[in-house]
């Protein structure tokens, strides 16, 4: 495919106090984004998930690759696999496996090896990443993929707290038994499960995750 410019299709500048209006507002909305690892197990339409997966699938990506693919599932059957797959994985994590350190910085997450989000949430949603690209049985290079694909994520975890829902970042480690349970290909790495649905009427936070650096510890101006 050769390069062929086109106008620019889609123009979203405001005043100056309209943009300052419009940031401050949804950085506020941002801020009540929280991880959640108590959900509900009322049902979500799958036309919310189906909008949320769209959403990110605009994120930009190195040469317009796109090197990410979505599974979304609620099949309880199909969950209770990856839990307990997902739960195998982590019980070796939490009994040695990560290592003093990691374990120590998890602490005050409070975070173990059961994991019934996986099963209560009404959909998970499993994001990979393709580390090259097949067409026609020959490989090609994909360029900037965990950049790639790190972006398409937080715009999902965007969107879905933009349509009123919560969710919880989970990468079990490894997690390489999620390519034959969604029937991915070799050349997908999967790198995220995410529960996505409502908070359970109990649902907690940790202390911990509220401490947010300051702005002078996150932007330099020059």
């Amino acid at each position: 495919m050769s390069y062929q410019p086109l106008p620019l299709p889609d123009r979203v500048q405001l005043s100056s106090d309209d943009s300052l209006k419009q940031v401050q507002a949804f950085r506020d909305y941002m801020r009540r984004r929280h991880s959640v690892r108590e959900f509900s197990d009322a049902p979500v339409d799958a036309a919310v998930i189906q909008a949320c997966i769209e959403a990110a699938g605009t994120a930009p990506s190195g040469a317009n690759q796109q090197p990410w693919h979505f599974v979304a599932i609620a099949d309880p059957t199909m969950k209770a696999r990856i839990r307990e797959a997902a739960e195998e994985e982590e019980r070796a994590f939490y009994a040695g496996g990560g290592g003093d350190e990691w374990l120590a910085a998890l602490e005050p997450v409070g975070t173990g090896p059961e994991k019934p989000h996986l099963t209560i949430a009404p959909w998970l949603i499993v994001v990979f990443a393709q580390r090259y690209g097949m067409q026609e049985g020959q490989r090609h290079k994909h360029y900037y993929v965990p950049e790639s694909v790190g972006i398409a994520c937080g715009m999902l975890i965007a969107a879905i707290h933009h349509a009123g829902l919560v969710t919880l970042e989970h990468t079990p480690n490894p997690m390489k038994f999620l390519n034959a349970l969604c029937n991915r290909p070799e050349n997908e790495k999967p790198v995220m499960i995410l529960p996505v649905g409502l908070p359970a009427s109990d649902a907690t936070v940790p202390a911990a995750a509220k401490r947010k650096k300051p702005l002078d510890q996150i932007m330099s101006v020059f």
